[in-house]
């Protein structure tokens, strides 16, 4: 570019009519565009990169759900009845009961749910998955008949 368009003469032109310290920014900016030139990024691949830009978390006015969900699994859910078979009975010899209970249940939370619904301790659980069965073993300071005719199995 040694020689100057009639565009930058005309610009010129127009800016050293006015005193420089009247300009605006924006005319800095245009003055200096002119004076410099306007440099483009060349892109060399085929295919363009979207830049990551920053993602805010959203700030709700109130929430979706109206109200909290219920736990459906609480203690009452989780044991059902109480076995009496008389393989059931058998094995409170053995300070055993058996519980049939939700499939869903683990062993803690039938754990936890004897000891909060029979006022007991329990000592192991166990549970065969297919049978959807507890076996409770209890603390040896309880003993299982009087456990089994406090909840009224007996």
């Amino acid at each position: 570019m040694s020689q100057r368009s009639p565009l930058y003469a005309r610009a010129m032109r127009k800016y050293t009519l006015m005193p420089v310290n009247e300009w605006t920014f924006q005319q800095q900016q245009g003055q200096a565009a002119i004076l410099i030139g306007v440099k483009k990024k060349i892109h060399t691949s085929l295919t363009f990169r979207r830049p990551r830009t920053l993602q805010l978390q959203r700030q709700p006015k109130y929430s979706q759900k109206r109200a909290p969900r219920r736990n459906k699994l609480d203690h009452y859910a989780i044991i059902k009845f109480c076995l009496t078979t008389e393989s059931a009975m058998k094995k409170t010899e053995d300070n055993t009961l058996e519980f049939i209970v939700d499939v869903k249940a683990n062993k803690h939370q039938i754990k936890q749910a004897v000891k909060k619904l029979c006022d007991i301790d329990v000592d192991k659980v166990i549970r065969p998955d297919r049978e959807k069965k507890a076996y409770v073993r209890l603390a040896p300071v309880y003993d299982a008949l009087d456990v089994a005719s406090k909840i009224g199995i007996i």
